[in-house]
């Protein structure tokens, strides 16, 4: 079993920046593939960008490519999601998830998933 926990989220102004974090525990770390997903109220769930287990490849979204920044320290076990430039339809409940064979966009690829942090951007 993998346990995620998020942290970082709040309240922030339009244009604002944000650093989520997930801190992974149960498995050794370097083995999965780590990704961030958002939900907006009413919405599917949605990914955001993902990241190979040594980091060297990374993925995003159209909607946060160029503003938002995933990457990863092994030796801490942790993952992080760098947002810049935001905006209001950024807000959303984002989710740390994690997977050892699947690395794509789909959700059900993705085997573990923490309990989501707030993230409200206001105009």
């Amino acid at each position: 079993q993998v346990q995620l926990v998020e942290s970082g989220g709040g309240l922030v102004q339009a244009g604002g920046s944000l650093r989520l974090s997930c801190a992974a525990s149960g498995r050794t770390f370097s083995s999965l593939h780590m990704a961030w997903f958002r939900q907006a109220p009413g919405k599917e769930r949605e990914f955001v960008a993902r990241i190979s287990k040594s980091g060297g490849s990374t993925y995003y979204a159209d909607s946060v490519k160029g503003r938002f920044t995933i990457s990863r320290d092994n030796a801490k076990n942790m993952v992080y999601l760098q947002m810049n430039s935001l905006k209001p339809e950024d807000t959303a409940v984002y989710y740390c998830a994690a997977g050892s064979v699947g690395y794509s966009s789909a959700i059900g690829t993705w085997d573990y998933w923490g309990q989501g942090t707030q993230v409200t951007v206001s105009s």
